[in-house]
């Protein structure tokens, strides 16, 4: 594996990551609006959004890839979180 698929794996597991986090916190923890639910989140796609930033100034992925990553990754919160508020 060269670097840049290495890179592209890293940030995939890394926004996986994320998602299972914030899944695991709405199934057990607290709800959505929940200030500590919404720093978490916040903090966790502020650092994998620094990453990505990282990663395409290296060259290692390109922008487009990066951005598809970060959206990806939000689509699949709204659509937990939509699929949280509705089953409490």
């Amino acid at each position: 594996m060269d670097s840049r698929e290495q890179a592209f794996a890293i940030l995939k597991a890394d926004a996986e990551k994320i998602r299972q986090l914030i899944e695991v916190q709405m199934d057990n923890l607290t709800m959505p609006q929940c200030p500590l639910y919404e720093e978490v989140l916040d903090t966790q796609m502020y650092g994998l959004s620094r990453e990505i930033d990282f990663a395409i100034r290296l060259n290692l992925i390109d922008e487009t890839a990066g951005k598809n990553i970060l959206s990806e990754l939000e689509r699949k919160l709204a659509a937990l979180h939509d699929a949280t508020v509705v089953n409490k």
